[in-house]
């Protein structure tokens, strides 16, 4: 039977009270990247007006109406200071994880090297499966340097030996030259490689939440579906928009989620509702949804 549990508060005090020793398939997380800004989304809505003030597709014009604006700081002092909050979740997510699960850190280029070899310290150097790159093409154009429009995803398998890979659950990707393989493998797609080409989370889309750093269900379905199996319990205790919760809840997996931001639980407990997530506060009692409304 499919248990999923959100909770409120501190994730390292959480981490060590209540997960136990090896009982989690499969773990990811996206923490603060430590960009030194404020992080900020703001919600849009667009309309088809031919006096609107955006053209998009085929050259038909949009008004665009604002939402609402959500923010967050992401600042430590240092790099070190980031690392030093980092190394106990990385060394309570090794304890936790089942003996063949593995561990995704989702992360940017500023911070990626000097996870990677707290990491490899960590787990060792022989876990280290994979960088993947999740690559996209959205935002501003910087003119003094190449402009960065990708993420970091280090993959670690506890057991480099023995872990979970299911290859006939990935889904395939147009090829980007079809012409030259024939019908019946163009018809039937490609397998991805380490490099993932896929969109971010639109701001006028159907699937935005308006939390500020949501990753796309496409990319943690990938994850999910390959890394993990049918009743499996999948853990994410940097939990933001609750992006891994759902792509779990949706491929019939168990998710504990964590977080300490009241938006965040309020957003995790809107898009899961009706999956029966059960809430618990920093106190450890369960509450009921509307106690954080």
């Amino acid at each position: 039977m499919l248990n999923h549990r959100l909770y409120y508060g501190d994730n390292l005090a959480i981490l060590q009270e209540y997960i136990p020793d090896e009982s989690v398939n499969l773990i990811y997380i996206d923490p603060p990247f430590n960009t030194g800004k404020h992080q900020q989304r703001t919600e849009i809505e667009v309309k088809r007006d031919t006096q609107g003030d955006r053209i998009g597709f085929q050259g038909k014009a949009y008004r665009t109406r604002k939402g609402k604006t959500t923010r967050y700081a992401d600042r430590f002092e240092s790099s070190d200071d980031y690392l030093q909050f980092l190394r106990p979740r990385f060394e309570e997510a090794y304890r936790v994880l089942h003996p063949h699960g593995s561990f995704f850190l989702h992360i940017d280029y500023r911070e990626v090297h000097y996870c990677k070899v707290m990491l490899d310290e960590i787990f060792g150097r022989a876990s280290f499966m994979n960088e993947i790159i999740w690559a996209y093409d959205y935002g501003g154009r910087a003119k003094s340097w190449w402009p960065p429009k990708h993420d970091n995803i280090l993959w670690y398998a506890k057991n480099p030996e023995c872990y979970t890979f299911n290859f006939e659950e990935m889904d395939r990707i147009p090829y980007m030259a079809p012409g030259l393989v024939g019908e019946a493998k163009a018809a039937r797609g490609k397998t991805p490689t380490d490099v993932w080409w896929h969109t971010i989370v639109s701001t006028s889309g159907s699937e935005k939440t308006g939390y500020p750093t949501q990753k796309p269900l496409g990319v943690l379905n990938r994850i999910v579906k390959v890394h993990s199996s049918p009743d499996d319990t999948l853990l994410d205790f940097f939990a933001g928009s609750g992006t891994f919760g759902e792509a779990a809840a949706l491929h019939n997996r168990s998710a504990i989620l964590i977080d300490n931001n009241v938006p965040a639980i309020k957003c995790i407990m809107d898009r899961l509702g009706t999956y029966s997530i059960e809430l618990v506060n920093a106190d450890y009692e369960v509450l009921s949804a509307h106690a954080i409304e």
